[in-house]
């Protein structure tokens, strides 16, 4: 796979990291490994911690030139400075957060297992669409995003497409082809060293 074709790599954050030490971890895998876009997915609904993990991620993040957006919360993108925003609702509120985030940001839209939502949000003006999970997570209704959906896709489809969910590193190598981005969070944050396993996980793409 050449390097121009091999897909990028999102980063995602745990649904409840420490403030105290998570920022530092988060560092070590930046530094590490090469990393497109980081997204805040945090489990919290609290506008205060939100806030407070926004801007310490956005400084660890911004200083090593790496974007990052967050799940679902508009007013807190533009609020901290971050770069856009991550919808999990597929194309529902792209609309909406382009018109208040501006021409600018980063608009996407997770899109689960269906190609009519992942369609819809693409022609609503996403900036890419997120499909999974594509390997086994123990979350959601069992659904998967399989590999026919990824190929449909990039084939037919010009907007970026993200694998995420379950991956491993055998599904980093069947998804490589057909995929814009991988999106590791889980799989990483717990074990001993995230940077040494993302770095297993990828290894695939050479």
């Amino acid at each position: 796979m050449s390097a121009e074709d091999r897909p990028q790599i999102n980063l995602i954050t745990p649904p409840a990291p420490d403030l105290h030490t998570f920022p530092e971890a988060l560092a070590r895998v930046l530094d590490a490994v090469e990393i497109a876009c980081l997204r805040l997915s945090l489990a919290t609904k609290d506008t205060d911690t939100l806030g407070r993990m926004a801007d310490a991620c956005r400084e660890v993040a911004h200083a090593r030139d790496v974007a990052i957006v967050i799940e679902n919360h508009i007013l807190l993108a533009e609020r901290h400075g971050l770069d856009g925003v991550h919808l999990t609702d597929g194309a529902r509120t792209i609309r909406k957060a382009r018109k208040d985030l501006g021409e600018d940001a980063i608009v996407g839209a997770h899109c689960g297992a269906s190609r009519h939502e992942g369609i819809s949000a693409a022609e609503a003006g996403s900036e890419y669409v997120a499909f999974g999970p594509v390997g086994l997570t123990g979350l959601g209704d069992g659904t998967h995003a399989d590999w026919d959906l990824f190929q449909w896709w990039s084939e037919m489809i010009e907007v970026p497409v993200i694998a995420e969910g379950g991956l491993t590193a055998e599904l980093v190598e069947k998804f490589g082809p057909v995929s814009d981005f991988f999106g590791f969070g889980e799989e990483i944050w717990a074990t001993d060293d995230p940077a040494a396993t993302l770095r297993a996980l990828i290894a695939p793409l050479g």
